[in-house]
């Protein structure tokens, strides 16, 4: 059975899924989901998620949401098949990416989405950004990059020499972060850099960019 994935490939968070997905080598039906029309809010879609939020994820018998959560549940489920995102087979490894994938979602996310949102989603809803909310969250930001650096000085990826998870999930928001007037933020910190254009040359995060195309015309 085809994994369904409702959602959007301009959203972040779907973005993050179907990353994970293609890393897999998983088949999977991305059925849209009109949030102008409210279909995330629809008694239908509600029943998947009761928050309203994409992505959802179904699979036969089990419906998931969250989607870190949903890559996590992928990476684990379809672990001999595509990259090994969770380093099964090394217990230390495995949990080197649990805690550089719980630093992206507690230190990293906070900082970045704010960005985003004041960048991107507000002038879609004919809204002026915030630029004190911008300002601040570049300087938590900027913080947390140099623990990035200093990381990323001795190994290759955040969790070790090798992709994981970790990684994987930073690159939604980094996409369109790049996509700001505030891109020097990483590639003025040439190890944070370095990674950057290392995990955005994989063919998997290629394919996806290819969907992301929220605020091109901005």
């Amino acid at each position: 059975m085809v994994l369904k994935l409702h959602g959007l490939s301009v959203s972040t968070n779907t973005a993050r899924v179907v990353a994970c997905l293609h890393e897999k080598d998983v088949d999977f039906e991305l059925v849209p989901v009109d949030l102008f029309a409210r279909g995330n809010k629809e008694p239908s879609f509600l029943a998947k998620n009761p928050f309203g939020q994409i992505p959802v994820l179904e699979d036969g018998g089990i419906t998931l949401f969250e989607s870190r959560a949903i890559t996590s549940y992928v990476a684990e489920k379809f672990k001999e098949t595509g990259t090994d995102l969770i380093r099964h087979e090394s217990f230390d490894e495995a949990a080197l990416v649990k805690v550089w994938t719980e630093v992206e979602s507690q230190q990293y996310h906070p900082a970045i989405c704010p960005i985003i949102y004041e960048f991107f989603g507000k002038p879609v809803q004919g809204l002026e950004p915030d630029q004190a909310v911008i300002d601040a969250n570049l300087e938590k930001l900027e913080k947390v990059l140099n623990v990035y650096e200093a990381k990323l000085s001795s190994t290759k990826y955040l969790a070790g020499d090798f992709y994981s998870l970790a990684d994987l999930h930073h690159f939604p928001y980094t996409f369109y972060f790049m996509k700001t007037t505030w891109g020097s933020v990483i590639s003025d910190r040439p190890h944070v850099k370095a990674w950057w254009d290392d995990i955005t040359s994989r063919p998997a995060l290629k394919k996806v960019a290819e969907g992301m195309t929220f605020g091109e015309n901005q």
